[in-house]
């Protein structure tokens, strides 16, 4: 289990606590027993014994620039939920963090580069609207076929990026709503995405009461607003950073609901089937290899 060493007397003043509240975040890490895993608050650790041992990412962590990442909504401390390995080289890893912005690595976590230029957050005062540390990346997701290509669901707003997150566009076109928690890419087409629109902010609910899925295809030009089996009325069921997942061939996908319901799609998102039962809230979906 990833363990934070104890707090040093000389960094008393740090506003985290060195205490593992949660694993957010679980990923291989592109070689044979290494796993990444971020957690709340802020730490990415590493294994590289396929998870029997783990080490806390330093230079991360004692990074002085830490200490202004800010905590999530629902959340006290801020956490890292995304953890992206580039297929081409295990070295080059970028994190999402809730609140702190994307951060980038190219060697495999001995130095680190915040890379999230072209997002703005409007919910900051204008002098600090730009400022790439107070973005609030709620989920990332990347083509694994063409690796360059990263979705940002962003807390207001969608953006994509082409250089593997070195600079971001906004993605406008997205239907009935811009904010949510997730997104899934297409592990082979860089023009295909999926997202799960909500109210934001007080409710945090499916817009008007109906669950849809918004799919582009043409790299965000413009979406289809999916809704083929699910819940049309009365619908509540809000889907957490990793309660969307897509398979390996891009057509079968999974969608799990902070009020238990499960839908599978073996189409692309064209039509879903729903679990007989409803669960416990999901807070993850994911597909076997």
């Amino acid at each position: 289990m990833p363990a934070f060493p104890p707090k040093p007397a000389t960094v008393e003043d740090d506003p985290h606590p060195w205490s593992l509240g949660k694993i957010w975040a679980l990923e291989p890490g592109g070689v044979p027993g290494r796993l990444w895993a971020g957690t709340m608050p802020g730490g990415l650790f590493r294994s590289d014994d396929a998870g029997q041992s783990w080490s806390l990412n330093e230079a991360l962590w004692f990074m002085p620039e830490r200490r202004q990442w800010a905590g999530v909504a629902g959340g006290e401390q801020p956490g890292i939920h995304s953890v992206l390995v580039d297929p081409r080289n295990p070295s080059d890893v970028r994190i999402g963090v809730s609140t702190a912005g994307i951060w980038a690595s190219t060697d495999t976590g001995a130095s680190w580069a915040l890379v999230n230029r072209g997002m703005y957050a409007e919910y900051m005062p204008p002098e600090r609207r730009d400022d790439p540390i107070v973005q609030d990346i709620h989920r990332l997701a990347r083509c694994a076929r063409h690796p360059g290509i990263i979705w940002c669901q962003h807390h207001n707003g969608i953006f994509r990026s082409e250089d593997a997150g070195a600079t971001w566009g906004e993605v406008t076109a997205i239907r009935p709503s811009k904010f949510g928690f997730t997104v899934a890419a297409h592990p082979r087409d860089p023009d295909t995405a999926w997202f799960v629109p909500a109210v934001k902010d007080e409710q945090r609910i499916p817009v008007d009461g109906k669950l849809v899925v918004a799919r582009t295809k043409d790299g965000g030009r413009s979406f289809d607003v999916l809704c083929d089996g699910l819940p049309q009325r009365h619908a509540y069921d809000l889907v957490w950073r990793h309660g969307l997942a897509v398979d390996d061939n891009g057509e079968c996908l999974a969608l799990g609901s902070t009020s238990g319901g499960l839908w599978t799609s073996d189409n692309g998102g064209d039509s879903w089937t729903m679990a007989e039962a409803r669960l416990p809230p999901i807070a993850a979906v994911r597909f076997g290899h």
